[in-house]
């Protein structure tokens, strides 16, 4: 007489797996959109930025989903909020 393996036995590896993806990838992402996602929101004028393109300036003016940072003595520029990676190092405001 053959016995047929339980069900619930054949999918735990797969559920097991998908724990150790959820807790090791997916979480930890998750909570770094979250947390970028608070820093854009609490942009202001003043706050010494980096963008995804590497542009170092300082926010003149914050926008609703943009933000006017000062480059240089002469030069502003207008970047989408999106487009702001994080604090400058050093700045003591850190993304991440």
């Amino acid at each position: 007489m053959s016995q047929n393996p339980n069900p619930i036995i054949s999918l735990l590896p797969l559920v097991v797996i998908f724990g150790i993806f959820y807790f090791m990838l997916i979480r930890p992402m998750q909570k770094k959109q979250k947390a970028h996602a608070n820093f854009l929101k609490e942009l202001k004028k003043g706050d010494k930025v980096v963008t995804n393109g590497g542009l170092y300036g300082a926010i003149l003016a914050v926008e609703d989903d943009a933000v006017v940072l000062k480059l240089s003595e002469n030069v502003k520029v207008r970047v989408a909020k999106s487009a702001v990676a994080g604090a400058q190092p050093g700045e003591g405001k850190t993304e991440l």
